[in-house]
């Protein structure tokens, strides 16, 4: 299964909360998070990747993502 690093920044914590909140939710599982500074990134399976931009994106992030 191919992985996809997902490198995100917010403006506020809380979106970085909230962000980190849905993440779980999706069963991403490798997340590195700083929610205080308003940085996470994560390790996700290629199958769900767009769908971790779309929620990362959706509370306000800006993202990078490596594969």
């Amino acid at each position: 299964m191919d992985q996809v690093e997902i490198r995100a920044t917010f403006d506020r914590p809380q979106a970085a909360r909230e962000a980190l909140c849905k993440l779980q939710a999706l069963r991403v599982t490798d997340i590195a998070e700083m929610p205080e500074h308003g940085l996470l990134t994560a390790t996700v399976g290629a199958e769900v990747a767009d769908r971790a931009l779309h929620v990362i994106r959706q509370v306000g992030g800006n993202t990078d993502s490596l594969t």
